[in-house]
Parts: structure tokens; C-alpha cells; sequence
């Protein structure tokens, strides 16, 4: 590709939403993805997630030629990071992809690059990249410009939220938080707010560590009212009536490559400072736990109530509703569970964002609804609330479908 000026390493659900913005800015983008098959859907015009107006986007950018995918990068003018930082055994985070991304694009690098890393990173990385950077590159040394921004989007509103929402950015130096504002600033409305890498990375862990906590409040709540014969869909709502209480809605867990994953960096690095971190994860973990539960002990009570097996639909395998992510999804490991504890009853999973599974044999929702005796919504898809709700079926409401 002639001119390319910025380099993509990573063509998931931030990296290709960010190449296509920036490409349809005018901008030639180089989409980098070890998965050849991502690649060659890229460059058909074609996506591999779904993401509203994502698609678009992509073809636009292909058919006008600034935005081009392959398996190994290019030289260009700003490399951007933007993969996966999952946790290893004990919940230790895991840096190896963005180290790999880095030494994939040293060769490549000259005096007055702008480096940049989007992955959400324990506290640290940017300085421990640079170092990576100018141990392999001596002669770069204060030559090139090293920052962190990290994303902070909605699945399935992320077109709109990359361009409108706030963006924390921190250079090594202020000569390189000034280099990645200048860059931001061509394809962000939102206001971008400098600081240092490090407090970049710590914002990035805090937000999302933030919401985990309230969701823990929510799903602890959602225990307890179960236990005290509660609706807890209504007694949030009269809570949030008080004018500076705003509780978030409970559901099966917190997934997610974000909130579900974040968390741990912090109580990794800092395990006597992260006590209401660290008691937040078990809460929300302890929630996917009883849900499974739950499940297991209404098709016994059921089978005991009526001489034989439940017919049970889960319904929804995506971390979230709407959406076709099932990193870390709570919903994933509740069927997982439920499934390994079958004993001969009929299962029908459903995911209506997904055409199939290579594990889960799926099933339409309507026809899952239709012929189960016991309903289990673990995701609020917006198909699933189209439903009627009928008084013969057993319904176990995790996700507040029928709220």
C-alpha cells in the first residue's frame, strides 16, 4: 500500500473499528491479524464480529483503497497495539501479545515514529516496551514518540463512542503525549486529556475495576433478595428513586475481555491494596457459580414435581446482550456447567448473534421458548424480549428479560 501511514496490530473488536475510522478519515491504514482468515475477510470488504455500521465502514474503506489487512506488517508512520492482554494461571495479567506485536514492528520503526499502545496493560508496559524498543533499537534512543490510550467503547455502539467519547492519553515524555494527541485529535471529537503513561494505565484498569465493583453491589443484592423472597428488578428501581443512589442492574456474572479481566491486573500488582477489588471479582464470579446452581436445582425439583425430565432452554451465550462477544461470558460457563451435570434431559442453547458454536448445538430462540418446560435467560437480547411470557413455563430471569 502506497503512502500507509498508520499500522493496525490487531483486527479484533477495537483494532478493526479504529483501522476502519481511521482508513474512512482518509487516512491509509495497514490492518495487521495472524489469523489469515480474519485477513482475507478484511480485505474482501467483509467483517468477522458484528458491530452496528461496523460493515460499512470496512467496505468503504476497502473499496476506496485506504485500508489493506495482511499477517505481517509495514512500514509506516504510527503503529498502533491493539491486542488481547488475557491472565495467566492465578490470575496473572499477560503481556506476551504485546510484547510480540512490539518485536514484529521494531524492523520496522525510524526516528519520529509515534508507537502506541491501545491494549488494556498492567502498570508499567509502556515503559517496559520502550525499554524492549531501545535495547533492540539503540539508535532510536528519544528519537521515536511512546504512548498509551486506551480504548473505552461500547460493544455494539462502538463506531459512535470511538469518535465522541473522552480519550486518556499518556506519553513517556510530554513530547510524546503532545505527538499522540495531535494524532487523536484528526479522528476524535471528544475531548482528549493528557497525563503519563503510567496514570494512562491505571485509569484504564480503575474505570473498568470501578464498574465491576457496582455490579458486584447489584448481583450481591440479586443473592439476597432471592434468599428474603424479593423482586430485585423492582427494589433497584424504587433504590435509584433516591436521588443520589443509582445501583446498576444484576445479571448472570460480568464477562467480557474488559470488566471480567481488568480487575485482576490491579490485584496481581497491588494484593494488599485491592480489597474491594479483589472481594468484587469472587462476588461476580460466585454469581455465574449460583446461577449454574439454581438451574440444577429447579430440573430436580421439576422432575421430582412432575415424574420426568425438564426440557430446559438457555437462552443467550454472549457476554452481554446483543452482541456476538462470548469472551469470558458468564453465560458460556453457566451452559458449560449445567451441560456437564445433564442427565438425559433435553437441552436447547441459544444465541441468536451467532449462525454456530463449535462446542453448543444451537437452536432458534423462538423454538427454544416454545418446547422448554424450564426458560433460562442468561443474556437481555433484545430478541428474547420480544417473547411473551407464559405461566405453564418455569422462568429462571437472570438477566431481567421479564423485569
Amino acid at each position: 500500500m502506497k503512502n500507509t501511514e498508520v499500522i493496525m496490530i490487531g483486527l479484533g473488536y477495537i483494532g478493526l473499528p479504529t483501522a476502519a475510522l481511521i482508513a474512512e478519515g482518509g487516512t491509509h491504514v495497514h490492518g495487521v491479524d495472524i489469523n489469515q482468515q480474519v485477513v482475507d475477510t478484511i480485505n474482501r470488504g467483509e467483517i468477522h464480529i458484528v458491530e452496528p455500521s461496523l460493515g460499512n465502514s470496512v467496505a468503504n474503506a476497502v473499496k476506496n483503497g485506504f485500508l489493506k489487512a495482511s499477517t505481517t506488517p509495514v512500514e509506516g508512520n504510527t503503529y498502533l497495539i491493539v491486542v488481547p492482554t488475557p491472565f495467566k494461571d492465578k490470575n496473572e495479567p499477560d503481556i506476551s501479545f504485546v510484547e510480540a506485536a512490539t518485536k514484529a514492528v521494531i524492523p520496522l520503526l525510524k526516528e519520529g515514529d509515534l508507537y502506541i499502545i491501545e491494549s488494556t496493560s498492567p502498570v508499567g508496559t509502556t515503559d517496559k516496551m520502550k525499554d524492549l524498543i531501545y535495547e533492540e533499537r539503540p539508535e532510536l534512543k528519544n528519537k521515536l514518540y511512546l504512548a498509551y490510550c486506551p480504548e473505552r467503547v461500547l460493544p455494539g455502539n462502538v463506531m459512535h463512542e470511538l469518535v465522541h467519547n473522552d480519550r486518556v492519553i499518556g506519553g513517556i515524555d510530554e513530547r510524546s503525549t503532545e505527538k499522540a494527541i495531535k494524532f487523536y485529535s484528526k479522528y476524535v471529537k471528544g475531548q482528549l486529556h493528557p497525563t503519563n503513561a503510567r496514570t494512562a494505565e491505571m485509569c484504564k484498569l480503575v474505570e473498568n475495576s470501578s464498574r465491576d465493583v457496582q455490579i458486584a453491589f447489584a448481583n450481591e443484592l440479586s443473592l439476597i433478595c432471592d434468599k428474603a423472597d424479593i423482586n430485585v428488578w423492582e427494589l433497584i428501581t424504587l433504590a435509584n428513586k433516591h436521588p443520589r443512589v443509582n445501583i446498576l442492574q444484576p445479571g448472570s456474572g460480568v464477562g467480557g475481555h474488559c470488566i471480567a479481566v481488568d480487575p485482576y491486573f490491579l490485584v496481581s500488582d497491588y494484593p494488599m491494596e485491592s480489597k474491594i477489588i479483589s472481594t468484587a471479582r469472587q462476588v461476580n464470579n460466585y454469581k455465574s457459580f449460583w446461577c449454574a446452581e439454581k438451574v440444577q436445582n429447579t430440573k430436580l425439583k421439576f422432575e421430582l414435581d412432575h415424574g420426568r425430565k425438564a426440557k430446559i432452554a438457555l437462552m443467550g451465550l454472549a457476554f452481554k446482550p446483543d452482541i456476538d462477544d462470548l469472551r469470558e461470558s458468564p453465560a458460556k460457563y453457566i451452559a458449560q456447567r449445567v451441560l456437564q451435570n445433564a442427565n438425559n434431559e433435553e437441552y436447547y442453547i441459544v444465541e441468536p448473534n451467532i449462525k454456530e458454536h463449535n462446542v453448543f448445538k444451537l437452536t432458534d430462540y423462538k423454538s427454544a421458548y416454545e418446547k422448554a418446560d424450564i426458560v433460562v435467560f442468561l443474556v437481555a437480547h433484545k430478541e428474547f424480549k420480544t417473547l411473551s411470557k407464559e405461566p405453564d413455563k418455569i422462568l429462571l430471569d437472570f438477566s431481567g428479560v421479564f423485569k
